[in-house]
């Protein structure tokens, strides 16, 4: 057994008898501000430069009036034929089946899943989430798994549309994953996906390349 094994192993011992057993981890020292970014003064400018840094694209509207013309608009835009449309509190409010279906647009409601579901996703050209926080710092979206909003929603559609109030902004990283934070969820998702810009992978010869594995696009709505 070589010497490196025996003092690993010896930690671990210590470890052991000192009572840091699964589930009865020493609480963590005092953070502070060490590692704090924040937003700044304007939390709303500060989410849009770090999003648009990050390849996205912001638009900021006053009202859920504003919201659902902007939609419209990226619909019309992208001359979408097969939208798949999720659900929650802030997309529910602006009832945006009826005028994407007066595009003439297919619309599939996520919480409403047929035995072709998975088709319906693979075959949209546009997907439309709500959110659960954005990040200030990183500019991005933190979108819980729940039966209206599978995590594949916002990865399969070539282009991803989220709308969001500046209410569910988190200045920071920390702030995300204070314990304060989910005080209104008591049940955690079975996922929780942080996006960040649209998808990109740089694994051919080094090269940034955009929408491999993902939305080529993300945009957001936001009602400020």
């Amino acid at each position: 057994m070589s010497a490196a094994r025996d003092a690993f192993l010896e930690r671990v011992r210590r470890a052991v008898r000192a009572g840091n057993r699964a589930g009865q981890a020493p609480p963590l020292p005092a953070r502070g501000n060490v590692g704090y970014q924040g937003a700044g003064l304007n939390p709303v400018a500060r989410f849009c430069d770090e999003f648009a840094a990050a390849g996205g694209q912001a638009q900021v509207v006053s009202s859920e009036e504003a919201a659902v013309e902007r939609v419209v608009d990226l619909v019309r835009a992208k001359a979408a034929q097969r939208v798949v449309l999720g659900n929650g509190a802030v997309l529910d409010a602006l009832q945006l089946r009826e005028p994407l279906g007066q595009l003439g647009v297919e619309v599939t409601l996520a919480a409403a899943p047929g035995p072709d579901a998975r088709e319906q996703l693979f075959a949209a050209e546009l997907g439309i989430t709500g959110v659960d926080f954005l990040v200030a710092e990183t500019g991005s979206l933190v979108i819980f798994t729940s039966p209206g909003n599978p995590r594949s929603l916002s990865l399969l559609p070539p282009v991803h549309v989220a709308v969001a109030r500046a209410d569910q902004i988190v200045p920071d990283l920390f702030d995300l994953f204070d314990s304060k934070t989910w005080d209104t969820n008591p049940v955690l998702p079975s996922c929780v996906t942080l996006i960040t810009g649209p998808s990109k992978t740089g694994d051919i010869e080094l090269r940034l390349v955009t929408g491999v594995h993902g939305p080529g696009e993300i945009h957001v709505v936001l009602i400020a």
